[in-house]
C-alpha cells in the first residue's frame, strides 16, 4: 500500500478485479456515489420521485453515503491493507464476489420495491458482519492484536445499522438517528486511527526533502477518548453543553495535530495536500459542532464538514493512492485529471459548508454546487481509475 515508485511498468491484459478488495469496493464506490448523488439531488431539487420502499428520502441519503458509500471503501480498504499487515491472502475469487454481491443488493432493491426492509436490513448488516469476519481471521492466524480496535469498530457499525433498520422498522424510537450518527463518529474513528498511522508517514516520504513529523501520543490517545466521549453524550445520553465543550477540546486537539504534520512542501503535491485539506475539515467539523450548540448554527454544516469535505475528499484521495500503489504505479505521478477531481471536491465541501454561512439566503444554490462538484469529482475518478481497478498490475504481481 506504500508503493512510491515502479521501475519500467510493463503492461498486461486480463481481468483482475477480483484479485483483491480494493478493486471492486473502490470501483463501486465511486459509481455509487455518483448515482447516489445524482438521485439525491433529484429527489432534494427537482422533487423526484422516488420508491424506496417508503423510506424517508433524507434518511436513505443519510445513511446510504455511510452505511453504502464510507462502508465500501472501508472494506476495500481493509481487505487489503490486512493483507499487507499480516503477509495472509484475504477474501479474493468467488468469496470475494459473494461479499461484493450482498453490498450490492442492499444498495440496488429499495430502488426496485425488490424484497422487504427485513430483507434488505439482513443483507446490509451481513455484509459488515462478514467483512468484520473476513479481515479477523488473518489478524486472528497472525496474532495480530493491535488490530483488535479496527475489528471493534467494524462490529460497533454491524450494531450501529441494526438500530437503523429497527427504528426504521419502527421498533426503537429514534433508532435511524442513532445508527445513522453512531456510524459517522465510528467512520471518524477508523479515519483518525489510521490517518495517525499513514497521513505523517505519506508527507515524510512523498516531499522532497528530508522531514520528520511529530506525533504526540497523549494527544493520540486523549483525542480519541474524547470522540467516544462526544459519540456518547450525543447519541446516547443527549447532553448539549458537554457535547459542545468536548467538541471544541477536539478542535483544538486536531489543530494542534495539522500544525505537527504541516510542511510547506507537501503542497506541492496533490496526493498530500488532499489528504492534509480533508484533514483540516475533519478539525473543523468540531468548531461548527460546538457553534451549532452555543451558536446557534446548522448543525448540519458540522455534518458535512465531517461527510463531504472530510470523508468524501480523504477517501477519494485514499483511494487514489491505494489504487496506484496497489496496481504498480507511483503514488507521486498520478494520472492528469485527478488533481481537477480533488479541487471539484474541496469546491463542493466549500460550497455545502462555508458559503451557507456567508450567503444563508441562497442555500439551496450552494447545495446545488455542492451536488454538482461531488458527481463531477467521483465522476472523474471512475474515468481514470475503472481500468487500472479492472486490468492486472501493470508489474506483473498479483494483487
Amino acid at each position: 500500500m506504500l508503493n512510491i515508485t515502479e521501475p519500467n511498468p510493463k503492461a498486461s491484459t486480463g481481468i483482475a478485479l477480483w484479485q483483491l478488495g480494493f478493486r471492486p469496493f473502490f470501483l463501486a464506490s465511486g459509481i455509487f456515489s455518483v448515482i447516489a448523488m445524482i438521485l439525491w439531488m433529484g429527489i432534494y431539487l427537482f422533487a423526484w420521485p422516488m420508491p424506496l420502499l417508503n423510506i424517508n428520502p433524507a434518511i436513505w441519503h443519510a445513511h446510504e453515503m455511510l452505511f453504502g458509500y464510507a462502508l465500501a471503501v472501508i472494506a476495500g480498504f481493509l481487505l487489503t491493507a490486512v493483507k499487507n499487515w499480516t503477509g495472509q491472502q484475504t477474501i479474493n475469487g468467488p468469496m470475494l464476489i459473494a461479499l461484493f454481491s450482498i453490498w450490492l443488493a442492499a444498495r440496488v432493491l429499495p430502488f426496485f420495491n425488490l424484497g422487504s426492509i427485513e430483507l434488505i436490513a439482513l443483507l446490509d448488516c451481513a455484509f459488515i458482519l462478514l467483512t468484520a469476519i473476513a479481515v479477523a481471521i488473518p489478524v486472528i492466524k497472525v496474532k495480530q492484536k493491535t488490530q483488535i480496535g479496527v475489528l471493534a469498530i467494524l462490529i460497533l457499525m454491524f450494531i450501529a445499522n441494526l438500530f437503523y433498520y429497527a427504528g426504521l422498522l419502527g421498533h426503537i424510537e429514534n433508532g435511524e438517528r442513532i445508527g445513522i450518527y453512531s456510524c459517522l463518529y465510528l467512520v471518524l474513528t477508523m479515519i483518525f486511527v489510521m490517518g495517525r498511522r499513514v497521513i505523517p508517514f505519506f508527507i515524510e516520504r512523498g516531499v522532497d526533502q528530508s522531514v520528520r513529523l511529530t506525533n504526540r501520543k497523549w494527544l493520540d490517545i486523549s483525542s480519541l477518548v474524547l470522540l467516544v466521549a462526544l459519540w456518547l453524550v450525543d447519541v446516547a445520553y443527549i447532553q448539549p453543553t458537554a457535547a459542545a465543550t468536548l467538541a471544541a477540546i477536539l478542535f483544538i486537539l486536531h489543530a494542534i495535530r495539522l500544525y505537527d504534520w504541516h510542511i510547506k512542501a507537501l503542497w506541492k503535491e496533490p496526493m498530500l495536500w488532499v489528504l492534509y485539506t480533508a484533514y483540516s475539515f475533519l478539525t473543523l467539523g468540531f468548531a461548527l459542532k460546538a457553534a451549532a450548540i452555543w451558536f446557534g448554527i446548522s448543525p448540519f454544516l458540522s455534518v458535512h464538514a465531517f461527510t463531504v469535505g472530510g470523508i468524501g475528499t480523504l477517501t477519494l484521495g485514499m483511494m487514489s493512492r491505494v489504487t496506484l500503489g496497489h496496481t504498480g504505479r507511483n503514488v507521486l505521478e498520478p494520472p492528469r485529471g485527478l488533481t481537477i477531481a480533488f479541487v471539484l471536491l474541496l469546491i463542493g465541501a466549500i460550497s455545502r459548508v462555508i458559503l451557507p454561512l456567508l450567503l444563508p439566503e441562497q442555500y439551496r444554490l450552494w447545495i446545488a454546487i455542492s451536488q454538482v462538484a461531488w458527481i463531477g469529482g467521483f465522476g472523474l475518478f471512475v474515468i481514470l481509475f475503472a481500468a487500472m481497478l479492472i486490468k492486472p498490475r501493470i508489474d506483473g504481481q498479483p494483487g
